[in-house]
């Protein structure tokens, strides 16, 4: 049943099969948000290691404000994902059924509101492009908590790092020859296929979410983040309705 289906996606109740159905859908929105951010303001906004670098090479040229905008990037990315703890815990804590889709929520309206008047204020560089910086900052470490406590740190979405080194161990040990002489004491190296897959899965959505926000803000401009903020919101209505339906009884 359709209802049914979309309440697993962010429902308390978790399986293997819904987190990677989840990661999966939230890896082509941070994808898409990351490459239409960078066409936006020329700037990945998922790349904690690439700010923090910029920051120290900044603070050895003296780019005192170059530094202070990294900063506010950095503790933009922080502040979302304790947003998004905090939020998920208070649904635990209220035996909610939208823990996880509250935060969730909250990032399509800031997508939303981010495509909506994104085109009216672009021309006001001084003041657009730092705060939209921060904003897609924020949004990045809002889904990234939020995916990472749904899948106990097993599933990151908003970047790339993570994944390919792990699918470069997996690869490792899938093609690792244990040799006849192994030890019978010790246990032979074994690739993880399900979890390769499950990788592969993250980075492929990604690459295409990418490709599809580029290709969406080349065309149609910052409107084209409407279309993942509805993403968003039909992940995540089923559980909410499910509050305000119990709430109401």
């Amino acid at each position: 049943m359709p209802i049914n289906y979309l309440r697993g996606f962010t429902q308390p109740v978790r399986t293997e099969k819904t987190n990677r159905r989840l990661g999966c859908s939230l890896a082509f929105v941070a994808g898409a948000a990351n490459a239409g951010g960078f066409l936006a303001v020329g700037q990945y906004t998922s790349h904690m290691s690439g700010i923090v670098a910029s920051l120290s090479d900044n603070l050895a040229l003296g780019q005192i404000v170059l530094v202070i905008a990294g900063l506010c990037s950095l503790l933009a990315f922080l502040v979302g994902a304790a947003t998004s703890a905090v939020l998920i815990n208070w649904g635990r804590r209220h035996h909610t059924h939208s823990e996880y889709a509250a935060p969730l929520m909250l990032e399509a309206f800031l997508l939303l509101t981010f495509g909506v008047l994104g085109a009216n204020l672009e021309h006001h560089q001084l003041l657009f492009v730092p705060a939209t910086v921060v904003l897609l900052c924020y949004v990045m470490g809002l889904q990234n908590a939020i995916i990472t406590k749904i899948s106990k740190a097993e599933i990151r979405t908003t970047h790339v790092t993570g994944l390919v080194t792990d699918m470069g161990i997996e690869l490792g040990k899938l093609f690792y020859w244990n040799g006849r002489r192994a030890p019978a004491s010790e246990a032979k190296v074994m690739g993880d296929r399900a979890k390769l897959r499950l990788l592969s899965s993250l980075l492929g959505m990604f690459a295409l979410g990418g490709l599809i926000g580029a290709l969406g803000f080349k065309h149609l401009g910052f409107v084209s983040t409407v279309p993942l903020a509805l993403i968003l919101m039909v992940l995540a209505v089923v559980p909410l309705i499910d509050d305000l339906t119990r709430s109401a009884h």
